[in-house]
Parts: C-alpha cells; structure tokens; sequence
C-alpha cells in the first residue's frame, strides 16, 4: 500500500480542521483549549485509506502566533492542501503557509476552497480565479481546485478522489536510506511508558531497532513497541505516521525537535553550510551574521546567518552561507529549512542544506567554500561522497565519517568508495574499516617525505637514514597514524624509500665514506669484534678507535651508530656486542646443553661466558627474546 503524508496550509479559520474531519472522521483539535476557542494552535493528525493508498493527514495551525507549530508539522509532506475560504479569498497566513511550502520545495498538491456554502457559486469564480493568480508560476499552478463545504460534505467524494489520483504521481519514499523520525509529540502511556510520535521521512524502524536520541549526548533507547496511524506493526515505512514505545527514556528526556535514527551512525550538528534564498516579500536586507530562527524538520533554533562570499543578501535573491547554530540539531544534505527574522518574528527565507557536518569557515576562503558547496550541490549521491573525501583533505574520511556527513546507507559508500578508488580520486588507508584519503592529499603527504628526507640526507651524509618518529612528528604528528602507515608502505613499494628498522631513507640515499673513514669505522668494529663478550661502553670504544685515525668523537659516533644500523653492532639494553661475538654463542650453547642437559642458570651462564651477572642478566634477556633461550622460574631451558 501506497503511503502519503498530506499537509494543510491555510488561513485561521479557512477550516482545515473541519476539512480533515470531514475527510476522516478525526478532530484533529486535541487540545481542550483548541475546542473550547475553536482555533488550532498545534499539529494534529488523522488518517484515511482511498483505495489503495493509505493518507496521513497533518493539520497545521492558521494563526500567525503558532507558525512555528504550522513547520513542525509542514517537513515531512508529500502533498499539500492549500485551504482557502471562499467568503474571505487569500490572507496572510496564506501567502505565509504557501511561501513555506515553496521554500521547503514541496512537489505536488492542491487548492481547497471551503466554505462553498457561505457565498454564491459567482462569488466562489471569483475567489478560484484569486487564488489561481496567487499560485501563478509555482508549483501549484496547474494544481487541481476542489470547492467543498465541510458542514454539507459537498465535494469531499470529489476531493478524496482528486487526492488519489494525485497520489498516483507522487514518487515513494526511500524505504533503503538511513532511518529518521524527527518527534513532533512525546507522552506517556499508562502500562507502556514514554511513547513519541512523528513522520518516518526515511528509511524504516522495526521493533526491537536500537536507536539513538539526537541531540541529545547519544542518549540509546530501543523500540519495544511500533504503531503505524494507530495500528499495531513490526515495522514502520518511511512516509508513515510512526508512534514509537521507548525503552529506559523519560518524556522529561525528549523534546520536539529531536530525532530518533539507528544508533551510532549519525550526529548532531552546530553548522550547517547551506543555500539560502531570501523571499522577495522579505522586509529589509539580510546582513552577514545577523541572527535567525531557523526551523529544520520538528526543531527550531536561533543561528547566525554567515554569508560565504558576500557582506548582505538583498529581498529576493540566493546565497551559499553557513548557519552557525546556538543549540545542536540533526541535519543530512538535502534537508530543507525555513527562517525567520528574529524580531519581529516574520518568515523571510529558507534553503537547502549542503553540507551538514562543515568546518567554521574564514572570510578570505569565501570564494573556495563557495565553488566547493556549488559543486557538491550539483553532484548526486556517488560524487557528493568523493567531493567530501576531497574536501577533507589530508584527514580524509573513515566510513563513520562518510556516513554521518553524507546520510548514505553502506552500499551506497561502498559503491562511491569503489568509484573513486578505480577513478584514482582517493586512496584506501585501511580497507576494513574503510578509511579513504584523497589522492592529491595522499601525493602531497608522500612528497612532503621525499623532501624532509632529502633536506635530511643533505645535512647528514653519514646517516643511514632519518628517525621514522620524527619523521612522524615533522608531517603527521595531527593525523591518523594509519595515514602515516599507508603513506611510507605505498612510498616503500614503489621503491622511493626505504624503511629499515626505525630509518628511513630515500632509495637513492648511500652513505659514501672516504677510505680514511672507512677504516675508522673498520676499526671501531673491530674493536668490539676483539672484546667478544666482555661488555665495552660505545665512549669507550670510540675513545681507542677515534685518536688513531684523527677522527673526531662526533663522527665516530655516526659511524657506531651506522654499524648497529647495519645490525654489525647489536645493542642489548646499554650494552653493545659485535653481532659474531653474539652468533659464536649459539653453538656454546648448544654444545653446553649436549654435556648437561637444557637447563642454564645465572651462575652457570657466568662460568660459561666469563661476564658479571650485572652483564648476564640483559644478555639471558636478549636471549630469550631471540628465541636461543626461554625463561622457566629464575632459571634458563636452552631451546
């Protein structure tokens, strides 16, 4: 069955009540305060099924007072009833509502004139061709009109038909997307609990769902009971009218405006970078930062309008801008919002949403935000998700990220994640979890390497490369480290660097020593070849090697420390061993465990090596860490 939420707009008093009563039988007037002063002060709701197509109805209030009321219900319609009375034509709240109604670009809908049997049918010509004029070039224009007296039922039999027959055309939501249920209505239920209502504008919830509270610091419920227009169901659809039973929230806990969706894969925001248009009716010009209402879905909050490119926004005219909100809200691409004048409190624009997760933007990259939200306006929803990769530059994106920025169910990023991989756009810095990095951002990182490497290189010829920490520190030390990870693997890969133990250095780098600084180096391996395993500090070696060649203590220390690069010296804690010293006692050994067995204590190792237990003690460690040895109790098994 086809779903439809239809919405009323209209007038105070042009009876959209008594219509939606007359259509389903519902007093949509809740509210004892509603009946007894005959007016509509908030949303209502009823439902009807024509054929094969189930209608739910939201009634908004008329008065000029209770707007805000009139959007909280206006986000999620697919279809609109512009009411107007035929003893009073168009009104103001009527140009407001149908003003609304375009700024939220509400697709379809169509005219209702009440009231038919208060006027004479020429005076009803009258008001049908008003109203024709009024809609004129908008999306109502060739709009059905319905005439109808809710107190006789005339035409309501036409009306229902007209509806269906729009209904026919109107395009289905996308059950497949993300879920979202902005709460319009939060109560208690005797024998249930908290119970919130609202239209399901994407995606589905089914009972049992864990889903997420936003804004609300992640507060997580879970659905133990749905109702869809008052019937008991295990799975809501989007474009339904959705009660939901919550578990472990207090209606203390939620307000209107707050929207329930599948834990963890989406959040708040406090800025939105949008498109703005101004109405023509809008009283003055709109300058940069002036402060809005702004009413997104079931919420309203107070913003700062910042306009990107340009100072003020004349009546009219259209903008990109960024809102910079005072409280949180819940916003995806695409959204629609209204805004109003802070006082007095008048409806003067509204727009589209572009991007719902920005960075605070500086007035000098006016002009590059701008062509940045022009495109990503522009793009559909596979290049939105690679425009976003790209503007995020050198932090690229986790799927997370991706998901809550562009509102796409998995297959849809996994879909755009391979396009823009085989398109070279992006690069993969893990594949599970996904986590893609723009390629001109990848390139740029990896050239940044090659240059602090060559610099590096330039200022240090002896050294065998460059710390791979500080390396870290210099260009990645605010990223990710898989980021870091992935651009030195990819850098190895293609041969132009090298990683060697804690170093890296360019592929092209060579230590190139003169003969004299060869045999300095010849020599002070050689001294600790001759000391074996009796320990010598590195000062004291590079005290007899230095003088005889005339080399200077700090370049012997380079040449040390390119002798236990190249794994010639090894350093066991603060000791240093030629690395023969260390082979030669793996078959002592082994020959020690063919004469008495597998088990080496402290004392025995001594007697074997001729070292103080201060020395044996680290060199046992290296052992068991190399695998000749392994430590049982205080004792040693030789393996």
């Amino acid at each position: 069955m086809k779903r439809i939420i239809v919405g009323t707009a209209g007038h105070i008093d042009h009876g959209k009540t008594s219509l939606v009563k007359a259509l389903t039988g519902v007093n949509t007037d809740r509210w004892k305060e509603e009946q007894e002063r005959g007016i509509t002060i908030d949303i209502g709701f009823a439902d009807l099924t024509v054929g094969d197509v189930h209608f739910g109805f939201v009634d908004v209030p008329g008065h000029e007072r209770f707007v805000k009321n009139m959007l909280a219900g206006a986000h999620g319609i697919d279809l609109v009833m512009l009411v107007v009375a035929a003893d009073e034509s168009v009104m103001p709240q009527t140009r407001e509502h149908f003003d609304i109604c375009r700024l939220l670009e509400v697709k379809a809908g169509l005219i209702v004139i009440t009231k038919t049997d208060l006027v004479e049918e020429e005076f009803a010509d009258l008001v049908e061709a008003e109203v024709r004029e009024f809609v004129a070039g908008s999306f109502l224009a060739e709009a059905p009109v319905v005439r109808v007296s809710a107190r006789s039922g005339q035409g309501i039999e036409e009306l229902k038909r007209t509806l269906a027959t729009l209904a026919a055309r109107v395009q289905l939501r996308d059950d497949e997307a993300v879920a979202r249920l902005p709460i319009d209505r939060v109560f208690t239920i005797k024998g249930f609990g908290t119970v919130v209502t609202g239209t399901l504008i994407a995606g589905q919830i089914q009972a049992g769902d864990e889903l997420e509270l936003l804004p609300a610091d992640g507060r997580r419920t879970r659905a133990r009971s749905l109702q869809v227009h008052g019937q008991t169901t295990q799975t809501a659809r989007a474009g339904e009218r959705t009660a939901i039973n919550v578990q472990g929230l207090e209606v203390a806990e939620i307000t209107r405006g707050q929207v329930l969706v599948p834990a963890g894969r989406l959040q708040a925001t406090s800025m939105l970078d949008v498109r703005l248009q101004l109405l023509p009716s809008a009283p003055r010009t709109l300058r940069s930062r002036a402060r809005v209402h702004l009413h997104l879905g079931t919420a309203e909050v107070l913003a700062r309008v910042v306009l990107l490119g340009q100072s003020e926004l004349a009546a009219g005219g259209s903008c990109f801008a960024q809102l910079r909100l005072e409280a949180p809200v819940l916003a995806l691409p695409g959204d629609h919002f209204i805004v109003r004048s802070y006082s007095p409190t008048i409806t003067i624009g509204g727009g589209v949403v572009v991007d719902a997760l920005p960075r605070k933007h500086r007035w000098r990259d006016g002009a590059q935000v701008v062509a940045q939200l022009g495109n990503l306006r522009a793009a559909d929803e596979h290049e939105r998700i690679a425009l976003l990769i790209e503007m995020a530059g050198e932090h690229g994106l986790t799927h997370a990220h991706i998901a809550a920025r562009s509102g796409a169910p998995d297959a849809v990023i996994k879909q755009a994640a391979e396009a823009a991989l085989k398109a070279r756009r992006a690069v993969a810095v893990t594949s599970t979890p996904l986590f893609l990095l723009a390629r001109t951002a990848f390139d740029e990182l990896a050239k940044q390497v090659r240059a602090q490497l060559k610099t590096f290189h330039q200022k240090q010829p002896l050294a065998a490369g460059m710390g791979r920490e500080e390396i870290r520190e210099k260009i990645f030390a605010h990223l990710a480290p898989e980021i870091f990870r992935a651009v030195i693997a990819q850098l190895a890969e293609r041969n132009e660097v090298v990683a060697e133990k804690d170093l890296l250095r360019l592929a092209t780098h060579r230590v190139a020593l003169s003969a004299e600084e060869q045999a300095a180096k010849d020599h002070l391996a050689d001294v600790f070849a001759r000391a074996g395993l009796q320990p010598m500090s590195l000062e004291d070696a590079i005290a007899q090697a230095a003088p005889q060649f005339g080399i200077d203590q700090q370049r012997a220390q380079r040449f040390a420390q390119m002798l236990i690069n190249s794994g010639e010296l090894v350093r066991v804690a603060e000791l240093i061993f030629h690395r023969q010293a260390l082979e030669a006692l793996r078959p002592t050994l082994q020959q020690y465990k063919a004469q008495h067995g597998a088990k080496l204590d402290v004392g025995a190792f001594k007697d074997l090596t001729g070292i103080s237990r201060k020395y044996a003690i680290p060199l046992l460690e290296y052992l068991d860490r190399q695998r000749v040895t392994r430590r049982v109790g205080d004792a040693r098994e030789i393996l």
